[in-house]
């Protein structure tokens, strides 16, 4: 339980060195928009509930995958196939960004570690 916690601070440590990065920013911005639309075309197109839709979301972006759903219209094949090859892109641009930031700290103009 405590590396978990350890762990998870740096996680958080990550993210919020990673928010000072403009292109962190707009990556992050591009996830919720892709979330949102994801979202919205599932539970129109599919009949899927919001947390449901959202749940297949982000396991689809995490590339986790979701083993009990799979569109069944053509329009939402179509659509997944699309949102996949956007999404994970985006989605491991992100991962990118925080995994930088929690493994290098950049140096100031001191030279002194942040």
């Amino acid at each position: 339980m405590v590396s978990f916690l350890i762990t998870l601070i740096r996680l958080l440590k990550g993210i919020r060195r990673s928010f000072k990065d403009k292109n962190f920013q707009v990556l992050f911005i591009l996830i919720l928009l892709m979330l949102v639309s994801g979202t919205l075309f599932y539970t129109g197109e599919e009949g899927l509930g919001v947390v449901d839709a959202l749940y297949f979301c982000i396991t689809t972006l995490s590339t986790v995958g979701h083993p009990d759903f799979e569109p069944q219209t053509t329009l939402g094949k179509i659509f997944t196939m699309i949102y996949i090859v956007v999404g994970t892109g985006l989605f491991l641009g992100l991962m990118f960004y925080v995994a930088r930031a929690i493994l290098n700290r950049k140096e100031d103009d001191n030279g002194a570690k942040k």
